[in-house]
């Protein structure tokens, strides 16, 4: 007769080579058998992730990344992750190239059909650090200023310039009823936010480097929030600008720079102060 003995899988619980022998032969077969790997470590996945290598404390290359990432970046709530994206791929591989990470630029389109280049990667020791200096997640309407130290100020505000920040340079006439022919030409600094907080400290910390307050502008529309636009003249431009891009090595947006390099070389570059592009 034949039985069916079914064994299940806690089968061998409480029993020992000396007093059972199935178990004596797993163990026998099993003598001597050790683990080998059989993928490199240098190609697992996890060792070929990329990771950030600046160093989370303040410098003239963190300061720009936090001026982009409050500006252009997202801190993704519930998974510690972190998003930038830009019209400019240059400036998104620059972002990354900073941090030391290889993560991938992807493009986009918006639902307008314009094209945007983006990269997210997840590193938790980042994003604590960010918000402990004033990023938060949905930081449009509740971002404050940074405590950010005097020497490193100017790399923030180059980011906050390259991400929501504009230059603006041309030539009108400005009474042209009067005197039609008369013509004058026009630089223009702009810092942009839907946060009245930010633009109330950048305003405050920038005086003292440019000499003035700068002008406010609020844009109200009827249903949405408001708008501010901190707007530097002509002579505070030259100022600012001049101690932006003084440093030739220095990371920034070339699109924005070549707008204020023009304007040098049209008007004498030992004067204000141009800087070369980085290579």
């Amino acid at each position: 007769m034949c039985v069916d003995v079914r064994v299940g899988k806690d089968w061998s619980k409480g029993l020992s080579a000396l007093t059972d022998p199935r178990v004596a032969r797993m163990a026998v077969a099993h003598r001597g058998m050790r683990y080998q790997r059989r993928t490199p470590v240098e190609e697992c996945r996890w060792q070929r992730a990329s990771r950030t290598t600046l160093a989370l404390s303040w410098s003239d290359a963190m300061a720009y990344i936090v001026g982009l990432t409050a500006t252009d970046g997202c801190l993704i709530t519930g998974r510690r992750a972190i998003n930038f994206k830009s019209k400019d791929r240059d400036l998104v591989e620059t972002y990354l190239a900073l941090l030391g990470r290889t993560n991938t630029v992807r493009k986009e389109r918006t639902r307008a059909g314009n094209v945007l280049f983006t990269t997210q990667f997840s590193d938790a020791a980042l994003y604590e650090w960010f918000r402990n200096v004033g990023l938060t997640p949905r930081k449009s309407l509740t971002l404050g200023g940074f405590p950010v130290p005097d020497p490193h100020l100017l790399p923030l505000v180059r980011g906050l310039l390259d991400g929501d920040g504009s230059i603006a340079n041309f030539v009108h006439a400005p009474t042209r009823s009067t005197f039609p022919s008369y013509r004058y030409e026009r630089l223009w600094v702009f810092f942009h936010s839907a946060s009245r907080a930010h633009v109330d400290w950048l305003r405050a910390r920038l005086s003292t480097v440019v000499g003035t307050e700068g002008y406010l502008e609020i844009r109200k529309e009827e249903g949405r929030h408001d708008m501010f636009r901190l707007k530097y003249g002509k002579h505070a431009a030259i100022a600012l600008l001049g101690q932006l891009y003084a440093d030739p090595s220095a990371p920034r947006l070339r699109r924005k720079w070549r707008i204020w390099a023009d304007y040098v070389e049209r008007h004498g570059g030992s004067d204000l102060h141009l800087s070369s592009p980085p290579t």
